[in-house]
C-alpha cells in the first residue's frame, strides 16, 4: 500500500498497478469515531492512574500544611505540659506555704480541678488522629485555664492578707488566756468523760484549772459579743464572754466568776475580760476555753504559741493529749 499526500494506493498483483483505494464516507466516519474514542478513553485511564499514583500540587500543599499544624500542636502540647508542672508547683506553694503563713484554709481540689463545660465537649468517637489530639490539647489548655484563674484569686486573697497582716496578727488568739504561772491543764480537746453527765462526749475546748478571782485575758484583739450568764446556746457554761476576733476567729470563755467586759466592747490582746470561777455546769474552779475558726471548733493548744517556748509548748501538747475528765 503506498499513501500520497491526498490518496491512499495499494498495489494490484493482478495487473501488477498501483491503484487508488477510495474509502467511503462511512468508513471514515466509523475510523475517525474509532481514534476519538480510543483517545478519550486512553485519556481516562491515564488520568484515573495519575490520580491513585501522583498527587496534585493542591494535595502537596495540603499535606505540608497538615503536618505543619500537626507539629505546631505537638510542641503546644509540650508548652501545656511546662507550664502544668509550673502551674502545680505554685498551687503546692499556696497551699503548704502562703496559705499555711496566714492560717488559711488550702483552696479544695474539686474547685481547682472541676471539669468546664462537661465530658461530651469533648467527646467525639469519629475524629480522626489530628483532630483528636487537636481536641486534647483544647481540653488541657481549658483545664489549665481555669486553674490559673483559680490561683489567680487565691493569690489575690493572700495579697490581700499579707496587706492586713498586722491587723490580722493582732486578730489571731495567740496567748493563754490565764497566765501560764497562774494555772494548769487538766483537760484537752477530744473525747472526754464528763464529770455531772458522767458520760463520754466531745470535749470542745480545754479546761484550765486556777485559783478563783483569777483574771482572764482576751487572747487577741477584737469585740465581745457575748457577756452574760447560761446565753442562748450555751446552757450549762455558766458566766460566758465570746469575743469576735475577725478573720474567721472566735474565742468563747466560760464557767467564770463574772465579766468585766460588755458587749460591743472593743479589747486587746492581753486585756482583762473577766475572773475564773465555777459557775454553770462546773465541778470546780477552772476557765473552760474555746476557739473557733469559721463553723469549726479547733484545738486551742495550737494558738499557745506567743507565751510558750518550744519546750513548755511540747508540755502543754502531751498534757491536753491526756484522755481524762473535764471539769464541765
Amino acid at each position: 500500500m503506498k499513501k500520497s499526500h491526498r490518496h491512499t494506493y495499494k498495489f494490484n498483483p493482478h495487473t501488477l498497478r498501483y491503484e487508488k483505494v477510495f474509502v467511503s464516507l462511512r468508513e471514515r466516519i466509523r475510523r475517525i469515531s474509532f481514534n476519538v474514542l480510543f483517545g478519550v478513553v486512553l485519556g481516562v485511564a491515564i488520568v484515573i492512574v495519575g490520580m491513585q499514583f501522583m498527587e496534585s500540587p493542591s494535595e502537596r500543599l495540603l499535606k505540608y500544611e497538615l503536618s505543619r499544624y500537626k507539629r505546631q500542636t505537638v510542641r503546644l502540647g509540650e508548652r501545656v505540659e511546662r507550664t502544668e508542672r509550673v502551674l502545680a508547683n505554685l498551687e503546692e506553694r499556696d497551699d503548704a506555704i502562703y496559705r499555711t503563713v496566714f492560717g488559711a484554709e488550702p483552696v479544695s481540689p474539686s474547685e481547682r480541678y472541676s471539669g468546664i463545660g462537661g465530658v461530651e465537649r469533648y467527646a467525639d468517637p469519629d475524629l480522626n488522629d489530628n483532630d483528636q489530639l487537636l481536641k486534647s490539647t483544647t481540653k488541657r489548655v481549658d483545664d489549665l485555664s481555669k486553674r490559673l484563674y483559680v490561683e489567680s484569686r487565691s493569690l489575690d486573697e493572700i495579697y490581700d492578707m499579707a496587706r492586713s497582716k498586722n491587723e490580722r496578727m493582732a486578730a489571731m488568739p495567740a496567748i493563754m488566756p490565764v497566765a501560764k504561772a497562774q494555772c494548769q491543764i487538766v483537760s484537752g480537746f477530744g473525747q472526754r468523760f464528763h464529770p455531772i453527765l458522767k458520760t463520754l462526749r466531745q470535749h470542745s475546748g480545754i479546761d484550765l484549772a486556777a485559783r478563783p478571782g483569777t483574771p482572764v485575758y482576751a487572747t487577741g484583739d477584737g469585740i465581745v459579743r457575748i457577756a452574760s450568764s447560761n446565753p442562748q446556746g450555751y446552757s450549762g457554761y455558766g458566766i460566758v464572754v465570746a469575743i469576735d476576733h475577725g478573720y474567721g476567729f472566735t474565742t468563747l470563755y466560760a464557767h467564770m466568776q463574772k465579766s468585766t467586759v460588755r458587749v460591743g466592747q472593743r479589747v486587746k490582746r492581753g486585756e482583762q475580760v473577766g475572773t475564773v470561777g465555777s459557775s454553770g455546769m462546773s465541778s470546780g474552779s477552772h476557765l473552760h476555753y474555746e476557739v473557733h475558726l469559721g463553723d469549726r471548733q479547733v484545738d486551742p493548744v495550737y494558738y499557745f504559741f506567743n507565751d510558750l517556748s518550744p519546750e513548755e509548748y511540747e508540755d502543754v501538747l502531751e498534757q491536753a493529749r491526756k484522755e481524762n475528765q473535764c471539769m464541765s
